[in-house]
């Protein structure tokens, strides 16, 4: 089959909010300065958070291990720049909360560990090989989630995986990162995806990108045009495609079932900069020490996509960008509609930092919120077949049996729901105050 001849399904529900693109896609990633400071989180990812490996004093180089866990469902942490330890201790995350963080003061040399040298040639390495090497760089899901990549890649024996999809639907309002990955290094991401089918043994590989990236398409469809198991799917433009399950079920037509993950339909789904991780880390043994994301918003003077050291301020970013602090109503990590609104810019970039954004009072809706009217609109728009105000509702009253019941735990917080309320209800946040309900009561 061709790529012009695969076809692709429709997911039920969704939204089309602007794109708000146009300022940055065709804007080519630049380099971000390695910081003076860099503030490096211990709990990075999905899973067990790291414990320090160093202490302050400690002389650190890039890429060498600052945290580890013994956890599989955890990653290692690795030291972004060159430097001093100056300390270790809680620090802001863009989560809300703090957490233990490593501190470094840049030496101004930038100079990488001596271990950091290529790992050897695909076709030389085993599965098993591929996992660890993959492990040991730290690598996570870099679309936002951060799960561990390497625990995708070892899927139970009875469920065997058949197909990789790439996702490339970079969906999210203002972000642009991942479709100038695709423009800009697209040998890599084909290289990654073939590590991952490697590693999985898995026959198909599928790169998924929306058809509002027609140069990412074209791309990435001439670079395959050759390859027996490796095709490209335009996705219909719909909100949000990039969603795994969603995703899954326009490629595929499996639907993913409720409680279940996508390796219970054969599928596993990466992100294509966690390709590119990927490829960094096989052929030059780079661990995920930086990332690309985009810095837009009308609050923004110099909007761009950059490649980030991990463990920058959010603040030393900003201005260097030029934030209008005093327009910005509203500074988001991620994008619109799953991202995280922060209260202070004194938080650094992590391994899931999409975007930095500053939304003045045109982009934001702040409109105040009305009791609910019963239209069922955010019923049409969930992609996930709930009933998002019965969710919200027993959220208020903490009927967290209720909740529960109406499959909460099955919500990807997409944010469609609250797009799309008339009355101006934030579904999607009472709808996380449901599921840490359900989770808080899971662990009592």
């Amino acid at each position: 089959m061709s790529d012009s001849d695969m076809k692709v399904s429709i997911f039920k529900g969704g939204v089309h909010p602007a794109h708000s693109k146009r300022t940055t896609e065709s804007v080519a990633i630049t380099k971000f300065s390695p910081p003076q400071k860099a503030v490096i989180p211990l709990q990075q990812h999905i899973g067990a958070p790291c414990e320090a490996k160093v202490k302050a004093g400690d002389k650190v180089k890039i890429g060498q291990k600052i945290g580890d866990s013994e956890s599989f469902v955890s990653v290692p942490i690795h030291a972004s720049i060159s430097g001093e330890v100056e300390s270790v201790g809680p620090y802001n995350h863009p989560l809300g909360k703090q957490v233990e963080a490593v501190t470094i003061a840049s030496d101004g040399a930038d100079s990488w560990h001596d271990d950091i040298k290529p790992l050897g040639e695909l076709e030389d390495l085993s599965p098993e090989k591929l996992r660890e090497i993959i492990r040991e760089a730290g690598i996570v899901g870099m679309g936002g989630a951060t799960f561990p990549a390497h625990v995708k890649l070892k899927p139970p024996e009875e469920k065997p995986i058949d197909t990789v999809i790439i996702n490339g639907a970079e969906c999210e309002p203002y972000l642009t990162g991942d479709h100038r990955l695709m423009v800009e290094r697209p040998e890599d991401i084909i290289y990654g995806l073939k590590i991952m089918m490697k590693a999985l043994e898995a026959e198909n590989g599928v790169i998924g990108i929306e058809k509002n990236k027609p140069d990412a398409i074209k791309t990435m469809q001439e670079l395959v045009k050759d390859e027996t198991h490796i095709k490209v799917a335009p996705l219909p433009t719909k909100y949000p495609q990039g969603a795994e399950k969603m995703l899954i079920y326009s490629i595929t037509k499996r639907e993913v079932p409720s409680g279940g993950l996508p390796l219970d339909v054969g599928v596993v789904n990466h992100n294509v900069g966690t390709a590119i991780a990927m490829t960094e880390a096989l052929r030059e043994g780079k661990p995920l020490v930086e990332r690309v994301l985009t810095v837009t918003g009308s609050g923004i003077k110099q909007p761009a996509n950059l490649k980030i050291r991990i463990g920058t301020l959010v603040k030393d970013v900003l201005e260097v960008q030029g934030w209008h602090e005093e327009t910005t109503r509203k500074l988001i990590i991620g994008g619109p509609m799953m991202g995280l609104s922060q209260t202070s810019v004194d938080v650094p970039v992590i391994r899931g930092t999409s975007g930095i954004l500053a939304l003045t009072d045109e982009e934001v809706n702040l409109g105040e919120s009305v009791d609910c009217i019963n239209c069922g609109k955010c019923v049409d728009v969930c992609p996930v077949y709930l009933v998002p105000t019965f969710i919200a509702k027993a959220a208020d009253r903490q009927m967290v049996e209720r909740a529960e019941r109406f499959n909460a735990l099955d919500c990807i917080e997409c944010g469609c729901c609250a797009f799309g309320c008339p009355a101006g209800i934030p579904l999607t946040l009472k709808i996380r105050e449901a599921k840490a309900q359900i989770n808080e009561k899971r662990k009592s």
